[in-house]
């Protein structure tokens, strides 16, 4: 539910920008990122205590990685919930605003985007896990919400930093969609971008020998 609403404020959002405000493709970024940045932080808030706000298979794995204990059947089922979750996102986001689901013919795989996206995710997996590596794990919502706010602007890829939203956005051919074809480079930009992330975290946060033990 989470990835999926996710999806639908990326998707509507983008959708709402490009009619109210066409061919003006700066103020369209501008009310894309600002509803995506609210919606995130305000999701992560509702759905922290529930399933840890893993609205992302990416954080999913670099969780399991820096030592959450859960098993790789349950891995499986948060990633197929987050890919499904991140499709029906994109689809309702498109029934809302009467466009047809279609895949996207947005092309963005460039060397420069695909940069963009290891950038965005790598910073996105050392945020949250330093904010719960030193104890601030209250602030993750609002924090993250303003990074990928900003990383919209700041990255060449307008920081998709999802796997399963990146999914999702192959299913509308409207203004937050992207080209299958440029999908598949996003994903394994993604996962470099978590493994770089996961990596400064170790270095920038160990945590201490007793919580190690």
């Amino acid at each position: 539910m989470g990835t999926g609403l996710l999806v639908a404020v990326v998707v509507g959002s983008g959708i709402a920008a490009q009619r109210l405000s066409p061919g003006d493709v700066g103020l369209q970024l501008l009310e894309n990122s600002s509803a995506t940045a609210l919606g995130l932080a305000v999701l992560i808030l509702i759905f922290q205590p529930v399933s840890g706000a893993h609205f992302n298979p990416v954080v999913t794995l670099a969780d399991r990685t820096l030592g959450a204990s859960c098993s790789v059947g349950t891995i499986v089922a948060y990633v197929a919930a987050q890919v499904i979750g991140g499709i029906g996102g994109g689809v309702l986001a498109n029934a809302m605003f009467g466009a047809a689901t279609a895949l996207s013919t947005t092309e963005r795989a460039t060397a420069g985007h695909l940069l963009g996206e290891v950038v965005a995710t790598a910073g996105l997996i050392l945020l949250i896990f330093a904010l719960v590596r030193t104890g601030r794990a209250a602030l993750v919502g609002p924090a993250v919400g303003a990074f990928v706010g900003a990383a919209y602007w700041f990255t060449s890829s307008t920081s998709f930093a999802n796997p399963a939203v990146t999914i999702g956005r192959i299913f509308t051919d409207t203004f937050a969609g992207i080209a299958p074809a440029s999908a598949w480079p996003f994903l394994a930009a993604q996962l470099v971008g978590a493994a770089l992330g996961v990596g400064l975290v170790l270095l920038l946060f160990p945590l201490p020998r007793k919580a190690r033990s």
